[in-house]
Formats: structure tokens, C-alpha cells, sequence
């Protein structure tokens, strides 16, 4: 269970800041551009983690 718990804290996090450095970098803050950038930026959360995960293990 605190395994659980520690991956989505961390998928968390990477997906905060993934998410506002991409409002910090689009011109027009509108709902689809939001919505865009905050599924892009959860993918690439995951993606983060993983090879946070990966680099670790060697």
C-alpha cells in the first residue's frame, strides 16, 4: 500500500510541474488547450517515472 501511495505521489508531481511549465509555455489559455496539455503532461509523468525507475535499478 505505501508503494501505491509513493508511485502516485510521484506521478503526481512530475504531472504539477509538467503541466505548469506547459501553461507557462502555450500563448492562449483556453479549456482545450488545458485539456491537451494536461493529458500530455500525464503521459509524460508515467514516462517520467518509469525511467526515474530505470535509472535506478542499474
Amino acid at each position: 500500500m505505501v508503494r501505491r501511495l509513493a508511485a502516485a505521489a510521484e506521478v503526481a508531481a512530475w504531472w504539477v510541474v509538467l503541466t505548469g511549465l506547459w501553461l507557462v509555455l502555450i500563448q492562449s489559455v483556453d479549456t482545450l488547450e488545458c485539456g491537451v496539455g494536461a493529458s500530455a503532461a500525464l503521459f509524460a509523468a508515467y514516462g517520467g517515472r518509469a525511467a526515474r525507475r530505470a535509472a535506478v535499478r542499474r
